[in-house]
């Protein structure tokens, strides 16, 4: 029974994204309808945090369990967002919407490809960093399209308006091409309590608070995940700077100055 445990709860994120799917099928959905949809991937999500957990407490990890999982990210965090997203704004235009809305499935399928590549890999295993995770996760991809149609629904569908078709085109893109990059996007695995750390949590809590107060309580969700996103981002641009300083440094560097920081008995 116990090994059948987790695998019921990834069960049930598939059918929460199978159940969203089958909400906004229907011809002209409303923003109800939408919002009963992003709440049941919310609820997937929810399950898809339990179900790890539950098996490592009973300690019933499988490689079934491990590709369930993946199976279940592509239906509830894969399709039924780039569904919902379709049937909300990007149909608008037809061709580009539903070739976007592919691309985001393509990338998530991908995405988790990858994982799975880099998890039975044994050699890559052994190097493979427990503190970064390679390419945007594919639940905070989604829990941001997820997180706009909660938002959607607080102010009345007003984000849903014609306005906004070409901004929410360029949102979807940018996830999907986020989720097959090299960027590296922490995991939080290993999380020490530091001044760094004190700093990003106080600053969570003071944000979220001031979006809490000037908007409306849905966006504070989508707040939290588009600040994770940037600390991936800053990340990747902090370091690509200090790469380009180092070859600036290596490149600048007269040849007495490199004789001179190798040891006395390499210099001739």
């Amino acid at each position: 029974m116990l090994f059948v445990l987790p695998n019921l709860v990834t069960l049930a994120s598939i059918f929460c994204g199978f159940n969203a799917v089958c909400v906004v099928a229907q011809d002209n959905p409303s923003v109800d309808d939408f919002y009963r949809a992003a709440v049941l991937l919310l609820c997937a999500m929810l399950f898809d945090l339990l179900d790890g957990r539950i098996a490592r407490m009973t300690r019933t990890q499988s490689a079934f369990g491990l590709e369930l999982d993946s199976l279940a990210d592509i239906v509830s965090f894969g399709v039924a967002p780039s569904v919902l997203v379709y049937k909300w704004v990007l149909h608008r235009y037809p061709v580009p919407g539903i070739l976007t809305a592919f691309l985001f499935t393509a990338c998530g399928a991908m995405r988790l490809a990858r994982f799975n590549v880099l998890a039975n890999s044994n050699t890559v295993v052994q190097a493979k960093p427990g503190k970064y995770i390679v390419g945007l996760p594919i639940p905070p991809a989604s829990g941001i399209l997820i997180s706009l149609l909660v938002a959607n629904h607080a102010v009345g569908g007003a984000l849903g308006a014609q306005q906004y078709t070409v901004a929410l085109f360029v949102v979807t893109i940018v996830l999907s091409l986020l989720m097959v990059s090299s960027i590296k996007f922490r995991s939080f695995k290993d999380l020490r309590f530091n001044f760094g750390t004190a700093f990003l949590v106080l600053f969570a809590i003071a944000s979220s608070a001031i979006v809490w107060q000037l908007t409306r309580p849905p966006f504070v969700l989508l707040w939290l995940i588009t600040f994770y996103v940037a600390i991936g981002l800053i990340d990747a641009v902090r370091s690509l700077a200090a790469r380009a300083r180092g070859a600036e440094n290596v490149r600048t560097s007269t040849p007495d100055d490199i004789r001179a920081s190798k040891p006395d008995h390499v210099v001739r």
